[in-house]
């Protein structure tokens, strides 16, 4: 199988900097801490089933992903450790996630009494194992009171339910303020209070918690999210303070090379004009790989320099100034690093306007996937 292949367009991954990036939140935790692996959404666009397995053996003790297809997908490949479906799954299919082993997110009585009356009905063995959301300020998801939180886990009583985990998420974590970070871990402290005996599972800390707020953690678990994929969840806001290594470096080659005379102008809309005689290389990469066409201003590196991206990003190619003459097939960096430059997720989303996050997630499933130890 080779397709996939034939383009010079690919996503390297190295899963030596992931290892390293998970032992270095681990050090910074207390030693009973557990990691759960954030692999949702393509594992931030590095790649699912790897990136869980390089995870799993590097000491994480679990993954988590956003919706039950992603969780049923490591299933599907072998992995058989923990596994948390972030979202809400509707009541319908929980049972499918109950014979799979996957672990749900419960956030209401409504969907415990109506899976209680599925199970009964349909004469459901298996136990459904449940992690309560809270919702101590994200405004997303989760109980947002004691009372309804604390006859939830009376519910979970019941046969046909597993009471596993309980955890909340942050949403100024990652923020120099951290004024309403501490409002949040105020309330979540209250539902943790209101137990007397806590589920194995009790997680409240991201990567921005674990990384800046170790002293709040109150917890026996750490989510570990971008910060695994070595980059900084706050963007520039915070230093980073783990000593991250980058997992992914997004790379192309020349595809096309021609002189390009003064008064030539270049891609839609004709938006550049070379004012004088140079090189200009085409690269088989485009707004449909996940490289935004609001990168258009913005620059590559060839050979340990930067070149600037010439005209507007098309959707499968793209146009950049040389320094000089390149054959085709010099190798092209997108994101990574090139000799003693870099850019960064963070560079990139900086131009646009958007976060690292979305920049990571965006680069498309047809870029190739090459991976490294």
């Amino acid at each position: 199988m080779i397709s996939g292949r034939l383009r010079k367009t690919e996503y390297v991954v190295d899963l030596g900097a992931l290892k390293h990036n998970i032992q270095a939140q681990r050090a910074a935790l207390p030693d009973n801490s557990r990691i759960l692996a954030v692999v949702k959404a393509n594992a931030y666009g590095h790649g699912l089933v790897p990136v869980a397995q390089a995870a799993l053996a590097a000491g994480a003790t679990g993954a988590c992903v956003a919706i039950l297809d992603e969780a049923l997908e490591l299933r599907d490949n072998g992995i058989d450790a923990l596994t948390l479906v972030l979202g809400i799954t509707p009541v319908e299919f929980a049972h499918i996630a109950a014979t799979a082993g996957v672990s749900l997110t419960v956030g209401s009585l409504d969907w415990l009494q109506e899976y209680h009356q599925l199970a009964q009905l349909n004469h459901w063995t298996t136990p459904l194992k449940v992690h309560l959301g809270v919702d101590s300020g994200m405004g997303r998801i989760g109980f947002t009171t004691v009372e309804q939180f604390k006859q939830a886990v009376e519910m979970l009583k019941a046969p046909e339910f597993e009471f596993e985990g309980m955890f909340t998420h942050f949403a100024t974590a990652d923020s120099a303020d951290a004024t309403y970070f501490e409002k949040q871990v105020g309330r979540w402290q209250k539902f943790v209070d209101s137990l007397e005996t806590l589920p194995p599972y009790v997680h409240m800390a991201n990567s921005a918690t674990g990384m800046w707020h170790q002293e709040h953690i109150t917890a026996n678990t750490v989510r570990m999210g971008i910060s695994m994929y070595g980059h900084n969840p706050s963007g520039c806001e915070i230093k980073e303070n783990l000593g991250l290594q980058p997992v992914g470096t997004f790379k192309t080659a020349i595809g096309f090379v021609k002189k390009l005379k003064a008064g030539e102008s270049v891609s839609y809309g004709a938006t550049y004009t070379a004012k004088e005689d140079e090189w200009l290389a085409t690269l088989p990469v485009g707004y449909a790989d996940g490289y935004p066409r609001a990168l258009s201003s913005f620059k590559v590196m060839i050979d340990g320099q930067f070149c600037p991206i010439a005209g507007r990003v098309c959707m499968d190619q793209m146009m950049v100034r040389l320094p000089k003459y390149y054959p085709v097939d010099t190798p092209v960096i997108l994101m990574g690093k090139s000799g003693q430059v870099e850019l960064t997720p963070t560079d990139l989303a900086q131009q646009v306007g958007t976060i690292n996050y979305e920049i990571l997630t965006g680069i498309n499933e047809r870029v190739h996937r090459v991976y490294k130890n």
